[in-house]
């Protein structure tokens, strides 16, 4: 019988690692130097960027339950690595096609409209954006049509030429481009829109993370912040702000539990589709009530906040921003038709396999 449950000493010892090394100063060094070894180190040291990939390509075995629940984590905590694209990622896709995982950080090229890469006689050309982490990792990975089928292509980072650049939340989102660099192809059955709803549920849970801790510092701050003799969360327009602050982060998460279920399940395209686009909506008003119930400290460089909600304003368009998934769901229920429609909410994706 197949388990959505994470292991539970695997989670505890992804929490202790991410409190310890993921401090304030550690993220914004992160911003500035473009990379958090110490961080890495870490975590790589115990495994988790490799949980959830087979052990015969390299991984260290675990579920794709386990692989979530540690990332879920790594976004309360905003860990300033590329957890979600090293093993959920570029470990999904290499495993897929039998290729080997390797044991350094990697990276995915999402797929962007803008992007010109072509293969000719096993090498790759042209120009990819918006490729997270480029200019630290060892490994870049993507899905490449060739031959009328879709083939996994694995590269050495250093054959790529980076230009860096950063998303809202200053991690690195840079340009590649490749000169006839040379590519290592295996075929795969993963396709284009298997591969962006992949990378829609890791930014799902790593948004559930990020909004669970927003909410939680902001209780913390308003209950410990007093004005005219007692506490800022005892003033009703405060509250409010906590209301709000807090059903996004529980309908998220709830959303994000619902998703990770049935991609272990198997087809999650309508669960991780409405997930998606809670999630890219709830960075916008969770963040809003957040900022709004801190006041003035919640600008404030030296305070927390903003590493949480920066990272929710650039994760909500990675794989697909809000509008994207929205579509996603409304043409599901029109496919599902009127008899169909309740099952399909109530159900989701399996929902003619399950009872």
């Amino acid at each position: 019988m197949t388990t959505t449950t994470a292991d539970e000493l695997l989670v505890d010892t992804a929490r202790k690692v991410f409190i310890e090394t993921c401090t304030f100063e550690v993220v914004e060094a992160a911003e500035r130097d473009g990379w958090a070894a110490g961080v890495w180190e870490a975590v790589a040291g115990v495994g988790l960027p490799w949980v959830g990939v087979p052990e015969a390509v390299g991984g260290v075995g675990g579920t794709l339950a386990d692989a979530l629940a540690v990332l879920r984590l790594a976004g309360q905590h905003s860990a300033p690595i590329p957890l979600a694209e090293t093993g959920l990622l570029a470990g999904w896709l290499l495993a897929s096609a039998g290729l080997p995982v390797g044991q350094g950080p990697a990276t995915v090229v999402p797929g962007s409209a803008r992007d010109s890469l072509s293969l000719g006689g096993g090498r790759l050309t042209g120009t990819a954006f918006g490729v997270p982490w480029a200019s630290a990792v060892e490994r870049i990975v993507l899905l490449v049509e060739d031959g009328g089928r879709w083939k996994v292509g694995s590269i050495a980072a250093v054959d790529a030429e980076v230009e860096r650049s950063l998303n809202l939340a200053g991690e690195p989102r840079d340009t590649i481009t490749l000169d006839g660099v040379p590519v290592e192809l295996a075929p795969t059955d993963v396709d284009a829109a298997a591969f962006e709803r992949r990378g829609a549920l890791t930014r799902v849970v790593l948004m559930a993370g990020a909004l669970d801790a927003m909410s939680r510092l902001t209780l913390d701050y308003t209950a410990g912040r007093e004005q005219f003799g007692r506490p800022v969360a005892r003033f009703q327009l405060v509250q409010e702000h906590l209301v709000h602050c807090a059903q996004d982060a529980a309908l998220v998460g709830i959303a994000a539990d619902a998703a990770s279920r049935a991609a272990v399940l198997g087809d999650a395209s309508f669960e991780i589709a409405a997930a998606k686009a809670l999630a890219s909506r709830a960075a916008t008003t969770a963040t809003r009530a957040a900022h709004q119930a801190h006041g003035a400290m919640g600008m404030t460089r030296e305070y927390a906040l903003h590493h949480l909600s920066r990272r929710l304003w650039a994760w909500r368009s990675e794989f697909g921003d809000e509008h994207r998934w929205n579509n996603e769901v409304g043409t599901a229920a029109i496919a599902a038709g009127a008899d169909e429609l309740y099952p399909l909410v109530a159900n989701g994706s399996d929902r003619r396999t399950r009872t």
